[in-house]
């Protein structure tokens, strides 16, 4: 491992001063009532102890890299009291058609007991384009909910007190205009916006890495970025303004350790982001968050988050100067992987989504979202979308798996999975460390080290590259049958009845605009114009775009007239051809 960053604590075979540390840590919370009273024994009723560890007097080489839960470096955990003080939150991925139609199904998943939501959008949304636009034809509600204006997040949100149930947003290239399109539903409510709790996905990085939703060239994009994160600073304390994503670039194909270091690597270029902007980062860092995948491999992805969190709190602390725990701590959120789902034998996805759910419980997920059996084929129906909480639900009431902070904790296999994630992790920053040498050989970074690598990377096509490289090889696997997949190529079976699934119909494009040429002919056309003058005024010059963004949006101006406005002042991305 590159000694980067790598300051342990003294005597780190001893267990002892951490264990009396974390019994301080857990009586405290107990105390305070942070930590319901539960039946915490086996189904035999054997009791349970909160967290385990060596036992006392024994001498563990390398414990501090272990350590217990609730303290640097986190890799048992941010908490002490693990999910018997702090349960993860259970948060269903859903939207489809338009915003009456997913309001609908949030208000079913929130009565179901779902603790939180997280919106899907639609294609011409995640691309800032209005349902009207020509390039919308055939796409408006499929692959999520239609939102053109803040009409559409107000019926969204209807009915659903946004200072009382925490939102995700999964989208990044128009991530800023739908986030003020969020604020504006909420000061509607009458909600105070400071009260505000959710996260928004916004990480265009991983758009350039993996999945190719963006709007502007990077630099652009990070502007933008760094005027919420300083509007958020300021204004929403414990809003998440930016959700790191590996997800997406793990679907796209990237090898667990890849999925850890591009992930970790944008998410420093994101603390180098607000630094450069002058942000404190024991006040901005707790606001980013991460979103994992969960593969079906169950010991390495447990290894891989609680890798992770240690690699994260190790880097802040020692490199980025975070001195407070929260700055230090690596939230994220985990959805069961999408791709590792079939057509053939739907059925097995249950079974394949439960695995990778407790994979993700055991390592230490803040919040979960398990798909549905059918979402290999389209939106999931409400049948497969209740399967998918209902199995969230069983692992964490009938399981046991709530009782014990980081119950494999300590394993032979687990810790050295975790060591050789870490180190397979440094060994990737090592190499964007080296295109940062390449990009700007003085050394003097115009936002910093990781952050010139990561746009070397993106502009070589390096990160692809080496993504295209694992799926290419993950694929010849499974054709030589050295990997094997149930029902596809072992234990096969001829296909089986037609599996019923949720279509969207063309009706709802039409009602989509119909609505918003209503909306549009409402409107008073002099105070939308000023307001988006008022965006590109504040483009061309250092001012902070968000108000003059939620000036727009209270106006009713659309998605794509306010990226359309941007798009005129600073151009669009076009990736470069690579053979």
């Amino acid at each position: 491992m590159s000694e980067r960053g790598t300051g342990w604590n003294h005597r780190p075979d001893d267990p002892e001063p951490g264990r009396r540390r974390w019994r301080e840590r857990y009586e405290a919370a107990t105390a305070s009532g942070r930590v319901p009273e539960v039946d915490a024994t086996t189904l035999s009723g054997v009791p349970v102890d909160p967290v385990y560890g060596p036992p006392p007097g024994g001498v563990v080489p390398g414990f501090d890299r272990i350590g217990w839960p609730g303290e640097f470096p986190f890799t048992r955990g941010a908490h002490p009291t693990g999910y018997r003080g702090k349960p993860w939150t259970i948060r269903q991925f859903a939207g489809f058609g338009n915003a009456r139609q997913t309001n609908e199904r949030y208000r079913r998943i929130l009565a179901q007991g779902g603790g939180g939501l997280s919106v899907a959008f639609d294609m011409p949304t995640l691309m800032g384009r209005d349902s009207d636009d020509d390039r919308a034809r055939g796409e408006v509600g499929h692959c999520g909910v239609a939102v053109d204006s803040a009409a559409d997040t107000d019926l969204l949100f209807e009915g659903i007190p946004l200072d009382q149930v925490t939102t995700s947003m999964t989208i990044s290239g128009p991530a800023v205009p739908v986030f003020c399109m969020y604020v504006v539903s909420a000061e509607r409510q009458g909600v105070d916006v400071g009260a505000l709790n959710g996260t928004l996905q916004t990480d265009i990085f991983k758009e350039y890495i993996a999945q190719k939703e963006w709007l502007f060239a990077p630099e652009p994009h990070l502007r933008l970025i760094g005027d919420l994160l300083e509007y958020c600073v300021r204004n929403t304390p414990a809003y998440k303004p930016l959700s790191i994503s590996g997800y997406h670039i793990r679907e796209a194909g990237a090898t667990a350790a890849q999925e850890l270091a591009y992930t970790l690597a944008d998410g420093f270029g994101y603390v180098e982001l607000g630094l450069a902007r002058g942000l404190d980062v024991n006040r901005f860092a707790p606001g980013l968050s991460f979103f994992f995948d969960a593969h079906i491999d169950f010991f390495e992805e447990i290894a891989k988050f609680r890798a992770a969190r240690r690699t994260w709190a190790r880097w802040m602390r020692d490199v980025y100067g975070a001195t407070s725990e929260k700055a230090q701590w690596l939230r994220f959120h985990t959805q069961t992987a999408g791709v590792s789902l079939t057509a053939q034998q739907p059925d097995n996805n249950i079974v394949r989504t439960a695995v990778e759910a407790m994979a993700a419980v055991l390592g230490g997920t803040n919040s979960l979202h398990t798909n549905a059996l059918d979402e290999v084929l389209a939106l999931p129906g409400e049948r497969a979308a209740r399967t998918a909480l209902r199995t969230q639900q069983v692992i964490a009431e009938e399981t046991g798996i709530t009782n014990v902070a980081d119950p494999l904790g300590g394993s032979w296999y687990v810790e050295a999975l975790t060591d050789r994630l870490e180190e397979e992790a440094e060994r990737i920053f090592d190499r964007i460390r080296d295109m940062a040498a390449r990009a700007v050989p003085s050394g003097e970074h115009p936002i910093g080290e990781m952050t010139s690598g990561i746009l070397r990377g993106i502009e070589d096509g390096w990160f692809g590259g080496e993504i295209a490289d694992a799926a290419f090889a993950h694929q010849r696997a499974l054709e030589r049958g050295d990997r094997r997949l149930v029902g596809v190529n072992c234990h096969v079976e001829p296909a089986e009845g037609d599996l019923e699934i949720l279509r969207v119909g063309h009706e709802v494009e039409r009602e989509q605009k119909r609505e918003l040429a209503a909306r549009k002919a409402a409107r008073r056309r002099n105070v939308v114009a000023e307001a988006l003058d008022g965006i590109v005024r504040a483009a061309r010059g250092d001012d902070n775009l968000i108000e003059p963004m939620l000036a727009a949006v209270r106006a009713e101006a659309t998605l794509g007239e306010i990226c359309g406005v941007l798009r005129a002042e600073w151009g669009e991305y076009t990736e470069p051809a690579r053979f």
